[in-house]
């Protein structure tokens, strides 16, 4: 088996061999760092998404769509480099705003091709947005069902009784009821995929679970809800590699904007539980929003899930998660801006 590695002076690309699979299963979300968080205001990095594909037909077609991170309120990021085959295009897709990266790649004889990104991120500390209101646009989307997000159904047998009146209030014994009620434990086949009936029958699973069951039952209760993916960063390191993704929620509160939860974390660590209810550690990264992404252009395999890796078509048709080799890697590097510098 082989994985990829990288020269950290000049940024260059190296494969070496050694055992990456086990490091990057299709659905691991990552323990964000073998200690308690040590939270701080921000941080600053250099973030490298590579991947190799593997026992390509020769002369196939191979399309390849990555999600590309973006600057906003939370983290300012900057595409310093992209090592591949093919030349990449960039575009937005309308419905959340993500940025899409595509590029086609014929197959030599090799059977292989490779590419890395790497960026440059500064990550604050993430609150309320404070944001005034929502568009009706934006409000109908945040309320509406995502394919194994549901408004109704099993997942809201959870809830008994009134909630409170005030948003906050009511997003906090949403909290409380998926906290109590879900266990972080990847154990159970099924788990990873984001499914709320799924979570709310299994009572544990990973990041995608647990917010994905907080979203169904804050939708189901008229309060705006998203979903956020992207990676975690140590807190016990200043570089290395990252083994998977990890995915949070946001509400939306008139008067106080879109507030974030993390509620896997929280369970993990229940000392920081009121910490992460409206709060996050800048010890990540995001990559996309939302559920059921439409690529740019449009793939055969029709909407993602979610999207944080590669997905990779060979001839029209989706190629096998086990022939694609992922490679997450960070290094922290010195604060070359305050945090208040990220474009709005």
């Amino acid at each position: 088996m082989r994985y990829l590695t990288y020269h950290r002076n000049c940024l260059m690309f190296v494969v070496i061999v050694t055992a990456m699979a086990a490091l990057c299963p299709a659905n691991a979300c990552a323990q964000s760092a073998s200690k308690q968080p040590n939270v701080k205001s921000h941080r600053d990095f250099k973030f490298f998404y590579g991947a190799k594909l593997k026992s390509l037909p020769e002369g196939a077609k191979v399309q390849i769509w990555v999600p590309i991170p973006a600057s906003g309120a939370q983290q300012s990021v900057e595409l310093m480099r992209f090592e591949g085959d093919g030349q990449l295009e960039q575009q937005t897709e309308p419905k959340y705003g993500n940025s899409i990266g595509y590029f086609e790649v014929t197959a030599d004889e090799s059977g292989e091709s490779v590419f890395e990104f790497t960026y440059q991120v500064a990550r604050k500390e993430a609150g309320a947005d404070g944001a005034v209101d929502l568009s009706a646009e934006e409000k109908n989307r945040f309320l509406a069902a995502n394919r194994l997000v549901p408004i109704d159904g099993r997942p809201t047998e959870l809830l008994s009784g009134q909630l409170p009146a005030a948003p906050t209030a009511a997003a906090a014994k949403l909290y409380d009821v998926v906290e109590q009620h879900m266990k972080y434990d990847k154990s159970k086949p099924g788990y990873g995929n984001g499914d709320s009936v799924w979570a709310c029958d299994s009572k544990t699973g990973n990041c995608t679970d647990f917010h994905s069951l907080f979203i169904s039952l804050a939708r189901s209760k008229s309060l705006p809800a998203r979903f956020e993916i992207g990676f975690p960063l140590p807190t016990d390191k200043t570089e290395g590699t990252i083994g998977g993704y990890h995915c949070w929620a946001w509400f939306f509160a008139k008067g106080k904007g879109w507030t974030p939860v993390d509620i896997s974390e929280a369970d993990k660590y229940p000392e920081l539980k009121d910490y992460y209810f409206g709060k996050l550690t800048p010890d990540r990264i995001a990559f996309s929003t939302g559920r059921d992404i439409e690529l740019i252009p449009e793939s055969s395999a029709g909407p993602l899930n979610y999207f944080v890796y590669p997905h990779v078509e060979v001839d029209g048709k989706p190629w096998p998660k086990e022939k694609i080799e992922l490679a997450f890697s960070f290094k922290d590097i010195a604060s070359e801006a305050p945090a208040s510098d990220f474009e709005k």
